[in-house]
């Protein structure tokens, strides 16, 4: 039985070594996705057991300069990554319509394949997001889309650096930065306490932003279904879903956070 189990997981990792990518199988948390899947386990159990749980008889912290210093430090890091994203392919070299993945070793192949490292760290630190709303008791921002959206990130940004580190799909990473950027800077503000929430009157437009956001990707995924450049089609097909269900999800929760309660206060 132990000869099997060893046969099978040398099977797999002959398989995963001959897919993916030579050049990044060596980096952190890139010999398996165990590490990752763990991760994410951690956080589910973390944000739905045992925070609650810590915080069930303790009153919410306040986190004001905590919130100030992460959300501001978010908006750096993904300036950061925008830019990186630009300068790597999207501003010059990168075609819009379809491109594939550079597995060379030239300069600006590999910049953009350790720009996409560094965005799935990015997706490993945002699960600071939700512990702040347990620690603060902010259980109603601790939604389905919301746990959905962090939990899911992690493991499509590990795939991405594992097979596809460059190319057509990291289109949606340089609109997400972008959006990002916006909406850290929100929360950061928001942070600031109520005197700054005056400031703060496009929060109904950002959650368009992000709407905007998830069409475009739909729109640029969808291209991979009528042009050939080498970048699997499959993934352009997994990216039309992933968009669309993003979609879908925040389409209703601009319905039940701004139009409806719209609604409400004109039939009150």
């Amino acid at each position: 039985m132990v000869g099997l189990v060893r046969m099978a997981f040398d099977r797999y990792h002959t398989i995963l070594d001959r897919i993916s990518d030579p050049r990044t199988s060596d980096w952190p948390l890139m010999q398996s996705p165990v590490p990752t899947i763990m991760m994410v386990v951690t956080y589910l159990y973390v944000i739905l057991i045992l925070g609650p749980r810590f915080m069930a008889n303790r009153k919410p912290f306040k986190l004001r300069e905590v919130l100030i210093a992460y959300n501001g430090a978010q908006v750096l890091y993904s300036l950061f990554m925008l830019y990186e994203h630009l300068m790597s392919g999207w501003f010059w070299d990168y075609s819009f319509k379809c491109q594939p993945v550079d597995y060379s070793n030239n300069k600006k192949a590999l910049r953009m394949a350790n720009l996409c490292w560094w965005y799935y760290i990015s997706k490993l630190t945002e699960f600071a997001d939700t512990v702040f709303f347990v620690l603060r008791k902010k259980d109603s921002q601790v939604t389905l889309l919301h746990l959905y959206h962090h939990s899911l990130t992690p493991l499509e940004t590990w795939i991405l650096v594992k097979f596809l580190a460059g190319g057509h799909g990291t289109f949606s990473n340089l609109i997400n930065n972008m959006v990002h950027v916006i909406m850290y800077f929100y929360y950061m503000v928001a942070a600031m306490g109520p005197e700054y929430q005056k400031y703060l009157w496009w929060k109904k437009h950002l959650t368009t932003i992000q709407l905007v956001q998830f069409g475009l990707v739909f729109i640029h995924s969808a291209q991979l279904l009528f042009t050939d450049c080498g970048y699997p089609r499959f993934i352009g097909a997994l990216l039309l879903l992933h968009s669309a269900i993003f979609f879908a999800l925040f389409t209703h929760f601009y319905y039940q956070t701004y139009s409806r309660k719209q609604k409400s206060v004109k039939a009150e």
